[in-house]
């Protein structure tokens, strides 16, 4: 026996310590990030300047008011409203509550009445720096105002305006925490009972994806003290989305190894180590290209866009690190018992059932020119449905159950035709501030402009624009009060809404070169190829493009959606095109896997497609329905990017990865590895090659 070499004995016993090892660390590690995951939400932020561009003269807006006396001020519009008109008691009992409200709270001006010309309501603009910044505190102002402004007998009294607007936002999303998950959660439980087809097995990667999601949320918030990354409820939603989605399908394919591999090794621990080493690379990889497509987002200017990427990518990462080190320990330690009733015993090889892949396969192999341009086609056909997209999305159109502040909106829109409703905010250096306001004032669409707070060398000015809130009028005249201002900076609701737009068009011409290059440049390096993955990149861009056509035929008739947020091309393309890529290396590596074994390039496509195509096809289903989830929020933008990803992913599954990737690999048979080893001659050629031998 050599010195300092274990006994086999010792090895063994080492052996059979990992999976403990691996759960008490898990353990210890969830007692340690408890408290951190648990204060995410203390640093959620869901206000204007959280979402606007980080440069936009809005968003310096925003801050500057921040620093004025006061701090940030909150504006509210008391709606009172009566069909057939308003009383002289309707009239009465306004005065008396808007009296109350400046009574016991501290506004910056006094509430002064502004009827419509039809008689059937009035409005009193209402302003507060009570709250300043503390989301809370903004809270409880807008309850109480609403608690003192209440209709009676006909009379209805309806508070709105920006501040109630964010606080009903922030309700919304606070909301969304514990229905998003318990959803996510119940969506995931039953596919994978439907998949495994056991009553026991579908829990272990559910409690892990669970685990996996308590670790991001210790990590984000890690992330936001030590770097100020934006967290939004909108980004910690996706996340959550992304750690069960993701986390479930590399689940998927870890376990659909492991139950291979039972049948040819006697001890649980060996299979799974072979399993480890067969998908194991590919999984690592795939999540690798996710979390650099998602950080790509960091080049985004939109503040929303630019915190979801870091978040996102933190969500991946975590559940690989679960789904590779605590699933892996927990099915060893529950061994083989775990998947009854169809518990694979050592020796016994897999039932050989009619594939429907195999099929798919088949009829992709027979024809693959013919089945790679009708795929095409199709694709190039649903994409054109973008053309039907409904235009950009209006504040009172963000929600799907509308709130108090939108009712209020819509009834001020309808009472007040012919003037604006809510104040376009100037901020202009105080020495300037008297020729300012003249400027303004003589500004083309600009209906009156009001002097308001001032404080570090800055002046807060309240413009009224002639027409409606968001009409182009309105755009028009902020357009023109920046052209005319110098200097001074030009914010408030409208404005806002005009900066995203104008933002989301310059990031997605920005982040979505950069996402493609980057995604590239990784699958070229771990496929060794450059027509492999040039050939993943097209596929997952015209499923971008197709489903984002289907959305526009399905938004506005069927779902009723009549605007489309800023955000979702940029979004849905990043989501789309690194979780499309996830599925092809997932393929691809397989099919490498069996050119490397010797196989001709039709005959490993095929083989690839039979053997991975129906846990891909699960892991699809499950990221889909995960995403799907969002589909059943109240806030419109989450609807519509849950919709397009669900889409997008069942194309990318059944169509895109079955017919189009595997008819192309058929076609274009060993060049699809050009100018790699296994591109440079047929694999008839090639003599047997032991690279994999560790991996099969």
């Amino acid at each position: 026996m050599s010195v300092g070499r274990p006994q086999p004995e010792r090895r063994s016993r080492l052996r059979q310590a990992v999976p403990w090892v691996i759960v008490a660390f898990w353990v210890a590690l969830m007692a340690v990030v408890g408290p951190f995951a648990g204060s995410l939400g203390d640093v959620q932020r869901d206000r204007a300047v959280d979402y606007l561009p980080a440069g936009a003269d809005s968003t310096q807006v925003a801050k500057i008011q921040d620093t004025l006396p006061g701090g940030e001020s909150t504006d509210l519009v008391l709606v009172y409203h009566r069909d057939g008109g308003l009383t002289a008691a309707d009239r009465a009992t306004a005065g008396e509550q808007t009296a109350a409200v400046a009574r016991d709270h501290t506004l910056t001006a006094t509430p002064w009445g502004i009827p419509s010309e039809d008689g059937t309501t009035l409005m009193f603009p209402v302003s507060s720096t009570e709250p300043g910044q503390d989301e809370e505190a903004r809270a409880a102002f807008v309850d109480e105002v609403r608690g003192t402004a209440e209709g009676s007998g006909g009379l209805s009294v309806e508070v709105g305006g920006p501040g109630a607007l964010i606080t009903d936002a922030q309700e919304v999303y606070g909301s969304l925490d514990g229905p998003l998950l318990y959803t996510t959660v119940a969506v995931v439980a039953i596919l994978l009972v439907l998949i495994y087809r056991s009553p026991f097995l579908w829990l272990v990667p559910l409690v892990v994806a669970g685990l996996a999601d308590f670790l991001s949320m210790a990590v984000v918030y890690g992330l936001n003290q030590g770097f100020d990354i934006t967290v939004s409820g909108q980004s910690s939603g996706v996340m959550t989305i992304l750690v069960f989605g993701a986390g479930t399908d590399y689940a998927l394919l870890l376990v659909a190894r492991y139950r291979e591999e039972l049948g040819r090794w006697a001890q649980p621990r060996d299979a799974m180590a072979a399993a480890l080493r067969g998908c194991g690379p590919a999984v690592v990889a795939s999540s690798g290209t996710v979390a650099a497509g998602l950080l790509c987002l960091l080049a985004a200017d939109l503040n929303s866009s630019r915190g979801m990427g870091p978040i996102a990518a933190v969500g991946v990462l975590c559940a690989l690190f679960a789904m590779m080190t605590l699933l892996p320990a927990l099915l060893v330690l529950l061994g083989r018992r775990v998947f009854w009733p169809l518990v694979p015993a050592y020796g016994s090889t897999p039932k050989q059932r009619r594939s429907l892949f195999a099929a798919m396969g088949s009829s992709a192999g027979r024809r693959p020119v013919a089945v790679l341009v009708s795929g095409g086609v199709l694709l190039g056909a649903l994409a054109l449905g973008v053309f039907s997209m409904p235009g950009d999305l209006k504040q009172e159109d963000s929600f799907t159950t509308k709130p108090e502040s939108i009712t209020a909106m819509e009834t001020l829109s309808a009472a007040y035709p012919e003037r604006s409703t809510q104040p376009i905010t100037v901020i202009t250096p105080t020495g300037r501030a008297d020729d300012t306001l003249a400027a303004a004032r003589t500004t083309s669409g600009v209906a009156a402009a009001e002097r308001g707070r001032s404080g570090g060398g800055w002046t807060e000015l309240s413009v009224t624009a002639q027409d409606p809130p968001e009409s182009a009028g309105e755009q028009a005249t902020i357009e023109a009060l920046r052209s005319v201002l110098e200097g001074s900076h030009v914010g408030g609701p409208s404005a806002q809404q005009m900066d995203l737009e104008k933002t989301s068009a310059r990031d997605l011409k920005l982040v979505v070169p950069l996402v493609i290059l980057s995604v590239l440049l990784i699958l070229v390096v771990l496929l060794r190829s450059l027509v492999a993955p040039l050939l993943l990149v097209v596929a997952v861009v015209a499923v971008w493009g197709a489903s984002l056509g289907i959305a526009g035929l399905v938004f506005e008739p069927l779902l009723g959606l009549e605007g489309t947020d800023p955000g979702l091309p940029l979004l849905s393309f990043v989501f789309l095109v690194a979780l499309g890529v996830d599925y092809g290396i997932f393929l691809l590596h397989r099919m490498r896997e069996e050119c490397l074994s010797g196989a001709e390039p039709t005959a490993a496509a095929l083989t690839a497609l039979r053997t991975t195509g129906g846990v891909i096809a699960s892991a699809g289903l499950v990221l889909a329905a995960t995403f799907g989830v969002l589909t059943s929020m109240p806030m419109t933008a989450l609807v519509e990017m849950g919709f397009v990803i669900a889409v997008g992913v069942l194309l990318d599954t059944f169509l895109v990865r079955t017919y189009l990737v595997t008819s192309a690999s058929v076609a274009l048979g060993h060049r699809v590895w050009w100018p790699g080893a296994l591109g440079r001659k047929p694999a008839a050629d090639r003599p047997r090659t032991p690279e994999l031998t560790a991996t099969r």
